[in-house]
């Protein structure tokens, strides 16, 4: 599998869990080390303050970054071993993107950032994350495929 091909499958790991059924997103994996992660806020997301609650910050903050990994890594999942995340600025609502880039690491444990802008580019949080091989092949992966299925 090339790498074009890994970064589709990816994608289709993305569409395929459970949980992205309840954000309205999408991921874009275009080189290796980065990802974009696109998602909307909408009052469904609030907390009771009325503005986006830390959870989605750290879902998007924590995928971006993930996924960045992951394109360096094609035969494995990773797993999530720690997250930091600062938070900039609160959201209420609009289209917001999550930038993920890997730093460090290509064997057993690798590094990776990313930021959330909001739609006028201001930055509204960042994190960084450690991921670490896993046991679990991303081939055994449902969504994880040549047609993202």
């Amino acid at each position: 599998m090339g790498a074009a091909q890994h970064y589709r499958a990816l994608e289709g790991l993305y569409r395929s869990a459970p949980i992205n059924q309840k954000f309205r997103s999408s991921l874009a994996i275009e080189e290796e080390g980065r990802s974009i992660i696109h998602f909307a806020v909408d009052e469904s997301c609030y907390h009771a303050a009325g503005a986006a609650h830390g959870t989605i910050y750290f879902k998007m903050l924590d995928d971006a970054a993930f996924y960045a990994a992951n394109t360096l890594v094609t035969d494995r999942f990773l797993l999530t071993t720690s997250f930091n995340m600062h938070f900039s600025k609160p959201v209420k609502i609009g289209d917001v993107t999550a930038h993920g880039h890997w730093v460090s690491g290509r064997r057993r444990v690798l590094v990776a950032e990313s930021r959330l802008l909001d739609a006028e580019g201001e930055e509204i949080g960042r994190g960084t994350g450690t991921f670490m091989r896993s046991h679990i092949p991303l081939s055994n992966l449902d969504g994880y495929g040549p047609a993202g299925s």
